[in-house]
């Protein structure tokens, strides 16, 4: 199987400042921003949880429409591929960049601009249920919460969000 590789990114994280577009001199649109993807560690030695972030550098290509949305703070999720590229810097130094490349639809907007204005928080409206779990009540007659709140009841805090 030498003949088959596969190049895919998938990312769902949250730009660190507003994109900013470019024009080919064949009129094509490029746009860049960068993307913050966030993972919970335990430090070994403490025992204490610490948030590390990596950023993402992107390219997107033919989204003109799309890049007035691209926002610092939107979260979005967006499937591309790796590519690196060389360049010489002013002091003739050859540097290494390599960035995620998508195309216009392969970016989607997670994180609405309202819960961003208004300061809210991006998961304000979201309900994480265990496997096997329902919302109905008991008896079978929907909407509300179940008859036990344990379910909700998990321990997890504002701090353990890592955004």
């Amino acid at each position: 199987m030498a003949s088959r590789s596969v190049n895919k990114v998938i990312l769902l994280g949250h730009l660190g400042k507003d994109a900013e577009t470019r024009f080919t001199p064949q009129g094509t649109a490029v746009t860049s921003f960068s993307v913050a993807t966030n993972r919970r560690l335990k430090d070994a030695q403490t025992g204490e949880w610490r948030d590390e972030t990596d950023w993402h550098n992107i390219v997107l290509w033919r989204a003109e429409n799309l890049a007035n949305y691209l926002t610092k703070g939107t979260q979005v999720y967006l499937e591309g591929r790796l590519q690196t590229r060389s360049y010489e810097n002013k002091e003739g130094r050859k540097v290494y960049v390599t960035e995620v490349v998508c195309d216009a639809g392969d970016v989607i907007l997670v994180g609405g601009r309202g819960a961003q204005q208004a300061g809210g928080d991006y998961n304000q409206n979201v309900v994480s249920m265990p496997r096997g779990q329902s919302s109905a009540r008991p008896g079978g007659a929907p909407g509300g919460p179940p008859a036990d709140d344990a379910v909700f009841n998990q321990g997890i805090t504002d701090d353990d969000v890592p955004f």
